[in-house]
């Protein structure tokens, strides 16, 4: 059984949540604030964190950047919860590690989507694949490292996800409607930007060599190609 933290300081939506997730059969621990779940996740880790951004104390994404620093639980998948609806929050919550988010008002259904999703990922596919290097990249699947001069490059979960199913599909344009589907597991519904805000703070993070390589193809998706090639 898959366990969930819950981090929500509205005792309606939390007790919602967790009694709603409890019914797909995950195990829900519930929090209010973020420093009592951070604690406990130095001893019990879970598969999947859900973090309200506004809470009392420390601030959702502050709690994620701590998350992200701690080497096991770095790669702990994360939601976050936000009543705000800008594109640059979105942006700010994908940046310092959130894996997908979802915002006030939402749906217990879109939600446990989005959480099956995460979870059937997280299961690592590419444990017997070598170290893929090209230029001065490398990447390795085992570790889900990635590195660049042979600096760190941190991903999150979904960018990692992203980035690696344009290279094994190096070959061809991939559409818009597939990436949805293979990384979201979910079909697009027209208003929201996930897609092209992870590819932008994808290729930001990747510096020249993720502008080089990740092409937008106008009207269709994305090709990633080699960055000789692209030149």
């Amino acid at each position: 059984m898959e366990r969930i933290y819950i981090i929500e300081d509205d005792e309606n939506i939390r007790e919602l949540l967790k009694v709603a997730l409890e019914g797909f059969g995950y195990q829900i621990k519930a929090f209010e604030a973020a420093e009592p779940a951070l604690e406990l996740m130095k001893h019990e880790k879970p598969d999947l964190a859900v973090f309200d951004i506004m809470l009392p104390g420390m601030d959702g994404l502050s709690a994620i950047r701590l998350l992200r620093k701690d080497a096991n639980l770095k790669n702990t998948p994360v939601i976050v919860l936000t009543a705000k609806d800008k594109e640059l929050d979105k942006v700010i919550g994908l940046d310092v590690g959130a894996d997908d988010y979802i915002t006030k008002p939402f749906g217990v259904l879109e939600l446990a989507a989005r959480i099956r999703s995460l979870l059937r990922r997280s299961v690592t596919k590419t444990e017997n694949k070598d170290i893929i290097s090209f230029q001065n990249l490398t990447i390795n699947p085992k570790t889900r490292e990635v590195r660049y001069d042979g600096n760190p490059i941190e991903l999150t979960f979904k960018e990692y996800e992203l980035f690696m199913y344009l290279i094994e599909n190096n070959a061809r344009v991939v559409s818009r409607d597939e990436l949805l589907n293979q990384i979201w597991g979910y079909e697009y519904d027209g208003e929201s930007r996930t897609l092209d805000i992870h590819i932008r703070t994808l290729r930001q993070k990747l510096g020249d060599i993720g502008s080089e390589c990740i092409k937008t193809i106008r009207s269709v998706g994305y090709r990633f190609v080699m960055a000789e090639e692209a030149k």
